[in-house]
């Protein structure tokens, strides 16, 4: 589904059903170097389950269009876009990794257009080394191999998400290759990481919020360790923590444990 969110082309995936204003909406939203193909499995069946479901591109990423958010704080403005563009008054917000403080801040900024805030792969700070920083910039397919090492557990039982024949650090690192080539004018990669290094709104963010707030976290994470959660959790409100055991790519790695975490939680 394509919609036009500040005057760009801004591609969602709807799980191939049609936005029906009867029924409830969640917003998926991906991290740095990714797409919303990260969350296929989970959006699907939530839009097979009686949901609207919007797992979006990012702008610059993929297929949509208009210039990468540079900052948490202007990818939040470009959701609460997305919510108006699409129609919908309301919705669940799902943010993996730097999707996660996006979610964050947009609930914080918009809490009337938000029912429910799951953070999923979520850390606060979220402090980008300065190896992977300068990597990105200036290293990309080498700093790509570095975050695919971290991202990934040693428990995902094969084959985890996608069936037979799945390798999930190849298919993570030809998504990650994918998405920094689809915009030759801006190096998503950099510009996504630094955004996450730079972002420092979270505790008061989190403080504001008072919908229901879910921490989904991987207990053998190496990017966003479940310890580097502990102090925004805690300032939570009406905040809800479950650990899978999976690494940063936990919808990958524990696909089921994740869709069953967030469908209790959207359940309330």
């Amino acid at each position: 589904m394509d919609l036009i969110v500040n005057g760009h082309r801004t591609y969602c995936y709807t799980g191939g059903k049609s936005l029906d204003s009867a029924k409830p909406t969640v917003v998926f939203i991906h991290g740095v170097l990714n797409d919303h193909s990260v969350w296929i499995l989970q959006s699907r069946w939530f839009a097979n389950h009686g949901w609207n479901v919007l797992a979006v591109d990012l702008p610059g990423h993929c297929r949509s269009e208009g210039p990468p958010p540079a900052t948490v704080e202007e990818a939040a403005a470009f959701v609460v876009g997305l919510l108006d563009a699409a129609g919908v008054a309301k919705a669940a917000l799902v943010g993996h990794s730097f999707g996660s403080l996006i979610a964050l801040e947009t609930t914080a900024r918009s809490p009337e257009r938000v029912t429910h805030l799951a953070l999923v792969g979520t850390a606060y700070p979220m402090t980008v080394s300065p190896a992977l920083l300068d990597g990105a910039l200036n290293d990309p397919q080498r700093a790509i191999t570095m975050v695919n090492t971290f991202s990934h557990s040693l428990l995902a039982p094969p084959p985890s998400s996608l069936g037979p024949g799945t390798w999930l650090y190849g298919g993570s690192r030809a998504l990650m290759r994918r998405v920094l080539a689809s915009n030759p004018d801006a190096n998503v990669f950099h510009i996504g990481f630094k955004a996450c290094n730079d972002y420092a709104n979270g505790e008061q963010a989190i403080a504001s919020v008072q919908c229901p707030t879910l921490f989904l976290l991987g207990e053998s994470d190496q990017m966003t360790p479940p310890r580097a959660a502990r102090a925004l959790a805690s300032k939570a409100h009406n905040a809800k923590v479950v650990t899978v055991k999976a690494g940063h790519a936990l919808m990958s790695e524990a696909p089921d444990d994740v869709l069953f975490a967030l469908g209790a939680f959207l359940k309330g």
